[in-house]
């Protein structure tokens, strides 16, 4: 006889059996785990950062840099360039430099769902949150929000903040992925 497939209620005509094979499928875990990781970091690194900011600058108002440490200060500084201030005077900078930014947040992206190891989906997903965090602050602010300034002897390194932080977290423990474990090194992106 033909019997009608037991169906989910939300979806009149798919099949239960079909969703519990798609979810037990070791690649739908992985993927949701792909996602937990990189939505819990993106929601850390871009809270940290706002957080910070609205903290810091207004404590900053009057003063203008707030020594912490002998060899570390608050500041307020506005970056509308790339790293250390780069392509600061490019036309359009703001929206230039967004574009870019996603243009190469959608490639880590695609690469994170290549990728198969933890430590390169924990380094992928740093990178693409910070890269976020830099975004919002360029599309909101119309520039990037640094405050943090490390200095020894007179010579600062350029401002930055925790977004960069994250970001330079993240391709430090991709290149330590890629030593330890030799045979991910191009195998994620290949696949």
């Amino acid at each position: 006889m033909n019997e009608r497939p037991q169906t989910s209620g939300l979806l009149p005509c798919f099949p239960i059996d079909l969703i519990d094979r798609i979810l037990k499928s070791g690649k739908a875990k992985k993927n949701m785990n792909k996602h937990f990781y990189l939505v819990c970091i993106l929601f850390a690194v871009v809270l940290l950062h706002q957080l910070a900011r609205l903290i810091i600058f207004p404590m900053l108002a009057e003063q203008g840099s707030l020594e912490v440490m002998p060899f570390f200060n608050l500041v307020e500084v506005w970056n509308h360039g790339v790293s250390f201030g780069m392509m600061k005077d490019l036309a359009h900078s703001q929206w230039l430099l967004s574009g870019i930014s996603l243009s190469i947040t959608a490639i880590m992206f695609f690469w994170l769902q290549k990728t198969e190891d933890k430590i390169s989906t924990i380094a992928l997903s740093l990178i693409i949150a910070g890269a976020l965090g830099n975004v919002l602050d360029r599309i909101t602010l119309g520039a990037v929000a640094d405050y943090l300034d490390f200095h020894a002897f007179g010579y600062h390194w350029p401002a930055f903040n925790f977004t960069d932080t994250a970001i330079i977290c993240g391709v430090c423990l991709l290149i330590f992925a890629s030593v330890t474990q030799p045979h991910n090194r191009c195998n994620s992106l290949t696949k």
